[in-house]
């Protein structure tokens, strides 16, 4: 822990030294405060074309930002390792992003950044259970006043938990225990809390009494109504997957299609090619690299195999939340196949048969029948539009008021 110390001190000594240099110096006058402020944390600078927390994330804050809602987004990242490409774009949305600098011949760390803006602050809004736990005591030290925003992300201890029930492993009963004691402690000291689907609030509410506290803020989806990219049946071909592998829901779904799912439907349809699409591959998923199963890795123009896919697949058997890769494929009325925990926080109405199964046997069966008959491939897309009516733009926009006005 020693050795640890002495290093961060000495690189961020070295950090001074290249601000000063840089020029790179605090001035209080360079940021942009308005009548409401709002600080948000992440563990990183959202990422918006490579995860779905990024992308929701990044869709609130240009809502506040049309609002004229003064938006300030910090990272828990290291002040030595404070480095992102997405910095530049958010800066462009009109956002103030911390970086390092110095003031003073003083290094001004993420915490004195909080402190030095904390008079003006209304609200914290703090993205996932450990960035709450981080920060909302300085943040409530700085500011009694301002208002702690819980954004659970997804309900961490129902993702472990199921995670343990397939698995049987004793690391994801320890991470959900852990986790359930986390977010329970941050919902007692938050003044608000975000589940991002009733599901997920459904599920909390059973550990947590105070309902009152508990509001659903989902991912946003508008469904592309003037697609002109969008092709018909005939014209596509390929299965999709999409997801980060930083996920460990998503390694298994990968695992799951290439083991169990794909060798049933190459039974039947062996010329059947799947595109497997995400950040972060691992030596596992690249291991599973064939002809047929193509490991495309970080994909930056999504919507043109989006376009040209004929079927979106995703076999999540754990994991908690709305998936956004479930409404990034309804937003292009591109059919898909999914299990009960990939459903969760949407209504299939009368197409769920068409979409839903969770063995593999049945799953390769959606998949076939999607891919082969074009009557369930049409009847599935023309839904897609109504499916996607409570995520969109418009309702999202009132609840995020309500929570911040409130």
């Amino acid at each position: 822990m020693l050795y640890k110390k002495i290093k961060t001190y000495f690189k961020n000594l070295k950090l001074k030294k290249k601000l000063i240099k840089q020029e790179a110096f605090f001035k209080l006058e360079d940021y942009t405060f308005k009548s409401h402020n709002v600080l948000i944390v992440d563990e990183i600078i959202p990422e918006y074309n490579k995860d779905s927390g990024s992308r929701r994330l990044t869709e609130i804050i240009k809502l506040l930002i049309k609002n004229d809602v003064g938006v300030f987004l910090l990272a828990d990242l290291k002040q030595y390792k404070y480095h992102s490409t997405y910095i530049n774009y958010f800066k462009s949305l009109g956002v103030n992003v911390y970086e390092p600098k110095v003031e003073a011949n003083k290094l001004v760390t993420k915490e004195l950044f909080i402190k030095k803006i904390a008079f003006k602050l209304n609200t914290a809004w703090l993205h996932r259970p450990n960035i709450f736990y981080t920060y909302h005591d300085l943040i409530k030290t700085c500011n009694p006043n301002t208002k702690l925003v819980f954004d659970m992300v997804d309900f961490h201890y129902v993702r472990f938990m199921r995670e343990f029930e397939l698995s049987k492993n004793k690391y994801s009963k320890s991470e959900a225990n852990k986790f359930l004691k986390i977010e329970l402690d941050n919902c007692k000291k938050a003044d608000a809390i975000i589940a991002i689907s009733n599901t997920d609030k459904v599920l909390l509410e059973k550990h947590f009494e105070q309902k009152e506290k508990v509001l659903v803020l989902s991912n946003i989806h508008n469904y592309i109504s003037e697609n002109k990219y969008f092709k018909p049946f005939e014209k596509r071909r390929d299965l999709l997957f999409i997801g980060g592998f930083k996920h460990e829901p998503n390694i298994d779904a990968v695992k799951f299609l290439f083991e169990e799912i794909m060798p049933l439907v190459w039974k039947s349809h062996p010329d059947i090619k799947i595109n497997i699409v995400g950040s972060t591959i691992t030596n596992q998923i690249k291991s599973y690299q064939s002809p047929n199963f193509n490991i495309m890795g970080f994909v930056d123009d999504i919507d043109t195999i989006i376009n040209s896919s004929r079927v979106f697949v995703a076999p999540l058997r754990f994991g908690a939340g709305i998936k956004g890769k479930i409404g990034q494929s309804l937003e292009h009325g591109l059919p898909l196949a999914t299990t009960d925990v990939g459903e969760e926080g949407f209504e299939f109405g009368s197409v769920r048969s068409k979409m839903v199964a969770n063995n593999a046997k049945d799953f390769a069966q959606l998949i076939l029948n999607l891919y082969e008959n074009k009557q369930s491939w049409e009847e599935v897309s023309s839904k897609c539009e109504d499916i996607l009516k409570p995520f969109s733009l418009i309702e999202t926009e009132k609840t995020l008021l309500q929570i911040i006005n409130s």
